[in-house]
């Protein structure tokens, strides 16, 4: 009855974690979730007050489908500001979170066999989004060894006549992993030699605790030229809910990304694109204290979890997801069975000490599994002691 394209999708994990996690909680059970993949701060008041105001003035009605000028213009000046890039107003694009961006660009640019580099641990949605429109998607391995860095040689080795394009995330989800300036520098002069298409997804950027982010569309301009970069205000400015993403690179497929999208949902929310105004033009001090907040809660929970026998976690230098590796609980045994995989492990924890992890295996990798810090210190503090008291009662 279905589509033929639906038969490989897979809903999301990290909601599906987020939904059991709320529904015990609705039965009185005390969990705690480490599954949630958005900031839990509030939205700064000045942005919340665009959004009033927008609402009062009569910005209510339909805007110009890829964004409102003074939007368009503000994600400008926040990529000059920020990146030191240079884009003209026509070459962004304004959409509805940047999962909905994401999902326009392989709308417009991926024909069915064509294949995507995706460096792997990877964030869950890439894959599921180039298989929905018949693409290819390609896992290039990352190593733990260097804290999941881009490896320039795996991408290379990973190009077929196929290739058309290759997604980086950095900082990334689920790793925290930022990719060096070497590597993307390498891997940029790839894909200008071998004419692919690269989408910078940054929606991390911000959230960083070691160096520098770096785009790879400030590399050079040939790189530039061919690099679409993302980003959202949803996780620097703590405005998940309200569904805003753009993207930015060259004027046809930005164009093609935006014809495409006024058959599908037409403008982003009217009311969110003003207070996207306030968010990228305002002031920025909101960001660094969010930073600090998360740098602290990264110290504790990396701490915590390289102190428990059977596990080992690199420390992430952005984001706020820790990716410890699991695979030295594979074999011990519980009350629900034995320990073969991420998925096992996280039912365990859930069960036995009523935390809520993901599964490393939606995101490429079976011997991992990934927690969110975003929540509170006192939480992670509690739901690292839980961890560690259930692990002492494996067997074997």
């Amino acid at each position: 009855m279905l589509a033929d394209r639906l038969a490989t999708l897979q809903p999301s994990p990290t909601l599906a974690m987020q939904a059991k996690a709320k529904a015990m909680r609705a039965q009185g059970i005390d969990v705690i979730s480490f599954g949630a993949g958005e900031p839990d701060f509030d939205t700064p008041r000045r942005i919340k007050d665009a959004a009033v105001r927008a609402i009062e003035s009569g910005q209510t009605k339909y805007t110009e489908v890829g964004g409102i000028p003074e939007l368009r213009a503000a994600v400008c000046q926040k990529l000059k500001r920020d990146l030191g890039l240079e884009y003209a107003p026509d070459e962004v694009t304004v959409s509805c979170g940047a999962k909905h961006t994401l999902y326009n660009i392989v709308m417009a640019l991926v024909n069915p066999g064509d294949e995507v580099l995706i460096p792997s641990p990877f964030w869950v949605s890439y894959p599921e989004q180039v298989q929905l429109l018949g693409g290819v998607p390609v896992p290039v391995e990352t190593s733990e060894s260097t804290g999941f860095d881009l490896d320039p040689a795996a991408v290379r080795r990973a190009v077929t006549p196929k290739t058309k394009l290759l997604v980086l995330n950095s900082p990334g989800n689920p790793t925290g992993a930022m990719f060096s300036a070497a590597a993307l520098r390498q891997v940029g002069e790839l894909a200008v030699e071998r004419n692919l298409w690269i989408v910078s997804d940054e929606c991390y950027e911000a959230l960083t605790y070691e160096g520098r982010h770096v785009s790879i569309a400030s590399l050079s301009p040939e790189i530039k030229a061919r690099t679409l970069v993302v980003n959202t205000c949803s996780k620097a400015y703590a405005m998940t809910g309200w569904r805003l993403g753009f993207a930015a690179g060259a004027k046809p497929i930005i164009k093609a990304m935006t014809d495409i999208q006024s058959q599908v949902t037409s403008n982003p929310t009217s009311i969110t694109q003003w207070a996207a105004v306030e968010a990228l033009a305002g002031p920025q001090d909101e960001i660094a204290k969010m930073v600090g907040e998360f740098d602290r809660r990264r110290r504790v929970i990396v701490g915590a979890l390289n102190a428990m026998p059977g596990i080992r976690c690199v420390t992430p230098r952005g984001a706020f997801y820790v990716f410890p590796n699991v695979s030295g609980l594979f074999g011990k045994r519980w009350k629900g069975g034995v320990l073969k995989g991420s998925a096992d492990v996280c039912a365990f924890l859930l069960d036995e000490a009523r935390i809520a992890t993901v599964a490393g295996v939606d995101f490429g990798s079976d011997a991992h599994i990934r927690l969110s810090y975003a929540t509170g210190l006192e939480t992670i503090k509690d739901g690292m002691s839980r961890m560690a008291v259930a692990l002492r009662k494996l067997d074997g």
